[in-house]
């Protein structure tokens, strides 16, 4: 196969052609099945060593050029009849590895996004140089908890946050175990929190 695409920053087993970048570019957006943000698409493939940055913006204009996808004001794009005929004509063209790790980091930032607007976190910073931290979980319409924690900085306020969307479910089953005095509960919680 000839390489026709530059490969700075491509990983072993990575795409370097052209064709083979807009193949995936349809294939993860027909898996999908939705819109989603052009620029984290290109982040995804680029900072998993997949593709080359300018490859892949390059493959997604030709894409985009050709009619296979389409993309809106806000900068969203979705994978067009075309587009799922190419994913499922010649996807089996990329190496399966390719494809799980494409599938995987595009359900990651999905799964990451979903839990960030469910569960918001907001830095404020206070009169006396302090941050506060809150952090909600919500369930629909619902504030199951929401808990508000002092620090004494701001890395400090970003590593609460980092933290709490990492897993809120578990802080949640923490403060909820030791609110409601279950110990086994607790017990588990804390043992998993000791693993991390």
């Amino acid at each position: 196969m000839d390489f026709d695409a530059f490969s700075a920053g491509v990983e072993p087993g990575g795409l370097r052609n052209t064709k083979d970048i807009g193949i995936l570019i349809c294939y993860m957006l027909d898996y999908i099945n939705k819109p989603f943000n052009r620029d984290d698409l290109i982040d995804i493939i680029q900072e998993n060593g997949i593709a080359n940055y300018f490859e892949v913006v390059s493959a997604l204009s030709d894409l985009i050029k050709c009619g296979n996808v389409s993309t809106d004001d806000s900068s969203m794009i979705s994978v067009t009849e075309n587009g799922k005929m190419i994913s499922d004509q010649l996807s089996g063209e990329l190496s399966l590895f390719i494809k799980q790790k494409a599938i995987s980091s595009i359900l990651r930032l999905v799964k990451e996004r979903k839990l960030a607007s469910e569960n918001p976190v907001v830095i404020t910073k206070t009169d006396d140089g302090g941050y506060y931290v809150n952090m909600r979980i919500t369930n629909g319409n619902i504030d199951l908890m929401s808990l508000n924690v002092y620090v004494p900085d701001r890395s400090a306020a970003e590593k609460v946050k980092k933290q709490f969307e990492k897993d809120p479910d578990e802080l949640y089953t923490v403060l909820l175990a030791g609110a409601t005095g279950e110990k086994e509960i607790l017990k588990k919680a804390l043992l998993f929190l000791e693993e991390q």
